[in-house]
Order: C-alpha cells, then sequence, then structure tokens
C-alpha cells in the first residue's frame, strides 16, 4: 500500500528538530566540560545541571497550559530565540547564577532525544498534521532524525581536541557554544514559516490563532484521568531508566571490566546507530500489531535484558546484552508519542503531551542518586533495578490499556470502541482539520 507524503508543514517541524538535535548533541558533551573549563565547583556545576531539568519542566508546563492560546507557532519560534540566548550565556560568562538563569527557560537539554517543551508541541503539531498509520510513522522518523543529527553533533563536539591540537591560538571549549546562535536562528525561521494549519481548529476546520486573547488556556477535560494514569506510568518507567543513564554505564563498563574511554566511545556509537534505526522499525511493526502492542511486547524483552547486564561475565557480553536492548527499548518513543496523540481529543494534545513529557523530567534526576547507593551494595545492581522497575511499567501499562481500542486501530479490526481508561466510553471526532 502506498504511503501518503508528509505535509510540508511535517516536513519543515522534522527540518528544525533536525537543528536542534545537533545543537543538543553538541551541548552534552560540552556542558560538562565548559563547566569544569570555567573554575565551578561542584555544587555549583550540579546546580547548572538541576536547573537544565528544572526549567525544562517549568517551560514544558506553560505550553501545556498557554500554547494554544498564545499560538503554538508564536511559542515555537521564541523557544529557538531562547535556545540563541541560552548559547550566548552559556559562551560567555563565568558566573553561576547567570548560567542558572538561562538554564531555567527550558531551552536547554542534557538530552538528544529530549522530551521537553519544543517536543511537546512537536508532538502536537506532527499529530494534527498526520493521522492514523501516518502518524506513528511520522513519530518514527521524528526520533530518528533527533537521533542521528544528535549523533552527528555530538561527534563534532568530541573533534574540538583535534581542532586545539591543530590551532594553538582556537578559543576555549565552551566559546563553541556560540554554535547555538545561528541554530537557533536558523530553527526560529523555520517555525516562522509554518502555516496556520499547525494550530489548534476549532470545530468548524477554522485555526485558532494567537489575536484572539478571550480563548482560554489549554486544559484536559475528558481525556484527564487517562493522562493522568499515562504520566504516572511514563514517570514510574523514566525513575527506571535514571538508575543506568549513559554515564553510569560508561563508569561501570570501565569499573567492571576495565574498559578503556576509546571502547566506551564506540559502544556509545553503535548504541545511537541501533536506536535510529529501531526509530524506523517501530512504526512498521506497529501497522501490524498495534501501537500498544509494539509498545509493551518490545519493551518489556528489553528490560529483561537490561536487568541480565548486571550478571554479565566479560566485556563482550555486556556489550551485547546492551546492544540487544537497546534495538528493542527505544522502539515504544515513537509509538508512545503516538499512541497519547491518538488517545485523547484534538483539543487536548498540547496539554497531554506536555505534562506526560514532564512526568518523565520531574523523577528523572532521582534514579541518579539511588544508583549511587545501590552500587555501593553489588557494582551491577542499578541495572537489575532498572530492569525490574521497568517491567512493572510494562505489566501495568498493558493491564491498565489494554482493553482500550484507539479509533484507528478499531476501525482497522471492526471492532466496536470500548470503554476508555476512566471506565466512560468516549466517542472520539475527527482527527484534524
Amino acid at each position: 500500500m502506498s504511503r501518503a507524503p508528509l505535509t510540508r508543514d511535517a516536513r519543515r517541524v522534522l527540518l528544525a528538530q533536525a537543528l536542534r538535535a545537533l545543537a543538543y548533541g553538541f551541548g552534552s558533551v560540552l556542558l560538562g566540560v565548559t563547566l569544569d573549563e570555567r573554575g565551578l565547583s561542584s555544587t555549583e556545576a550540579g546546580l547548572v545541571i538541576a536547573a537544565v531539568v528544572a526549567g525544562t519542566v517549568i517551560a514544558s508546563l506553560l505550553i501545556g497550559r498557554y500554547a494554544d492560546r498564545i499560538g503554538r507557532r508564536r511559542c515555537y519560534i521564541a523557544l529557538y530565540v531562547l535556545l540563541g540566548a541560552v548559547g550566548v550565556a552559556f559562551a560567555l560568562s563565568d558566573a553561576a547564577w547567570l548560567l542558572i538563569l538561562f538554564a531555567l527557560t527550558g531551552a536547554l537539554s542534557t538530552e538528544v532525544v529530549e522530551s521537553g517543551p519544543f517536543t511537546s508541541l512537536e508532538q502536537t503539531m506532527l499529530a494534527g498534521e498526520l493521522s492514523g498509520r501516518e502518524r506513528v510513522r511520522g513519530f518514527g522518523v521524528y526520533n530518528a532524525v533527533a537521533s542521528a543529527f544528535g549523533s552527528l553533533g555530538a561527534l563534532a563536539a568530541g573533534s574540538l581536541s583535534l581542532v586545539h591540537d591543530w590551532w594553538s591560538g582556537a578559543p576555549a571549549n565552551g566559546r563553541f557554544f556560540l554554535m547555538f546562535v545561528p541554530v537557533a536562528l536558523a530553527g526560529a525561521l523555520v517555525a516562522r514559516s509554518l502555516s496556520d494549519n499547525i494550530e489548534l481548529a476549532t470545530q468548524d476546520d477554522t485555526p485558532i490563532v494567537s489575536d484572539q486573547p478571550t480563548r482560554p488556556a489549554a486544559r484536559l477535560d475528558v481525556s484527564r484521568p487517562v493522562v493522568v494514569r499515562l504520566a504516572g506510568l511514563f514517570a514510574l518507567d523514566s525513575f527506571g531508566g535514571g538508575f543506568v543513564v549513559q554515564a553510569f554505564i560508561a563508569y561501570w563498563l570501565a569499573q567492571r571490566f576495565g574498559a578503556s574511554l576509546g571502547t566506551v566511545g564506540v559502544v556509545f556509537f553503535a548504541v545511537g546507530v541501533l536506536q535510529t534505526g529501531s526509530f524506523l522499525v517501530a512504526p512498521r511493526l506497529a501497522e501490524r500489531f498495534g501501537l500498544l502492542n509494539t509498545m509493551v511486547f518490545t519493551h518489556l524483552p528489553s528490560n529483561l535484558l537490561l536487568a541480565s547486564i548486571a550478571f554479565a561475565p566479560t566485556l563482550g557480553i555486556a556489550v551485547g546484552l546492551l546492544l540487544a536492548r537497546t534495538v528493542l527499548s527505544q522502539m515504544d518513543v515513537p509509538t508512545r508519542q503516538a499512541y497519547v496523540m491518538a488517545l485523547v481529543t484534538p483539543e487536548e494534545r498540547t496539554a497531554a503531551a506536555a505534562y506526560t513529557n514532564t512526568a518523565r523530567y520531574v523523577v528523572r534526576p532521582i534514579g541518579p542518586l539511588l544508583a549511587g547507593v545501590a552500587e555501593s551494595i553489588a557494582l551491577g545492581f542499578p541495572f537489575l533495578i532498572a530492569g525490574s522497575i521497568k517491567s512493572v511499567y510494562d505489566v501495568i501499562l498493558w493491564r491498565w490499556f489494554s482493553h482500550v481500542a484507539l479509533p484507528d486501530e478499531a476501525a482497522r479490526t471492526h471492532r466496536q470502541l470500548p470503554a476508555d481508561a476512566s471506565g466512560v466510553a468516549r466517542p472520539t471526532g475527527k482527527d484534524s482539520r
């Protein structure tokens, strides 16, 4: 069956996201080096990184509440302008308080495939441009673009050591945060080129734009019980994932097996490649088996593989289990995003994306702190804890939502739409304009 091409606006959203992922990949490598280079204490550096996470939470909540009233396009442009301002601040300032202030804008991220205010807007805009099978395919491409361009950004940041080797007068590493400025300007121009179709539409298919100040802020209504449950589950999954962030995995490989920095770098490059591929494969599985089935039955075995890493006797086996886990673990990302967008009404998508994404960020920093405690008990214990927690998430997700048929899937299987997770049958309207 032929596939419909992506719309003009969808292609532009992917372009803007690619630009940002390039900057985030570059910045994720540069951030820690820059904070150390500026002479910040460990406490000050921790506060800056904590401010990045806190800013993401605050900005996501604001986007969820006000973006549909102010205008999605205007908010999108403003976030890119803030990203450029953050680049200037981190390139030129040594003051911890100023770095913390700009980190609190929410425009910066410590992750390439992030779940912040940009993502909340982009998921909503893509969901309005795509429907049915094309939606999950679009989200697969969306995440693959982030992973691929983020890897390129990280590779570019890693090459700065060569620049300093070849050019004795090269600027300090932190000055290269100025690269955010042209990226942000390009992203803002792409965002400005989006049509009114990306705005929330009224019942008569007329886009609501920001020159209508009387429109109330976006709120959750019919879908509130569903979103609350999903947010809680996504928080549980993110909490488990916090035990095995990449920094811990790198540390564990070095401590447990004496892996060199070069070895760890190659492993993480392979992880990035496999992630990109899995983002593209996931939509094909979802088309055949459904969104929820793909989410649960790829994620659950990946978590069993994650837990088994704790018992790996050799470096080769540990890396093999990690890569096998990576093939499966990321398939729930585009399917999860598409699932949330399909489960709620079009009017509630911005709020639903913002609140479910924020739930993942709020609990994320707790995991690494507890991983240090768990590691003192047994070096591989965090892998076992993470795999167990994330497996519980999969089981509960299946138990709560396996009876909920999405409109697209119900139409395909000729089943009647049952009650939603709140226990009340909910008809759904047209998907978009």
